[in-house]
């Protein structure tokens, strides 16, 4: 069986996971993408993992390859090193069950509303600690713009985004915001992830909050 190339170098996101889409839609069941961003490689190993892939991943002093092939039955993934800085990933998020009403969080800023950013702020952390501690919890919870900063290991919102995290909750990181800021190594909740991703995490929940 021929191997499909995919040389996804220099693309910004979420075009390595987009070109690897197309082939894995296209019916190729053998693939090697190369790829020079860490978080890219998180996220297209995701991908794949998700569509039933055993996938090898190689790191040549920043060059990364991966390699992937249909899972056998009752066989294990490969084992892989895991790219560096790009956080392991929790559980990608379930679809709702059916007739199930479901919401999901999308934050595109540290504070809520933006006259007063100390008000703001002390909002956002309120808004935050409080769905983390009732009963009906978002299914995901995505953080785009100025929001990833949120999830910065040293914020006062990160615990809170842990603990939804342990609830369940899939907290996705935008990967083009934190590169943009230079704070992918600090994120210290969540997973790096991408705008393919992201939208279709978000479309899969009845209502969608956008702060």
């Amino acid at each position: 069986m021929t191997m499909k190339k995919i040389d996804a170098r220099g693309k910004p996101c979420p075009q390595p996971v987009m070109l690897t889409k197309a082939s894995v839609d296209g019916g190729e069941k053998e693939l090697e993408i190369l790829l020079d961003n860490p978080v890219s490689a998180s996220n297209v190993t995701r991908y794949l993992e998700g569509q039933g892939f055993n996938v090898l991943l190689k790191d040549d002093d920043g060059m990364l390859t991966i390699k992937a092939s249909p899972q056998k039955p009752g066989s294990k993934p490969a084992p892989k090193p895991a790219p560096k800085p790009a956080p392991t990933p929790p559980s990608a998020a379930p679809a709702p069950a059916s007739g199930k009403e479901t919401f999901s969080v999308l934050i595109t800023g540290k504070t809520i509303g933006r006259d007063d950013q100390v008000l703001g702020e002390v909002l956002m952390k309120g808004f935050l600690g409080t769905i983390s501690q009732i009963d009906a919890a978002p299914t995901v919870l995505a953080l785009m713009n100025d929001g990833v900063k949120l999830a910065l290991q040293d914020s006062a919102t990160c615990d809170h985004l842990k603990n939804l995290e342990k609830q369940g909750v899939t907290i996705l990181v935008c990967g083009t915001c934190t590169n943009h800021f230079g704070i992918t190594e600090q994120i210290g909740a969540g997973v790096i992830s991408n705008m393919f991703e992201i939208i279709e995490s978000l479309n899969k929940a009845s209502k969608v909050i956008t702060l």
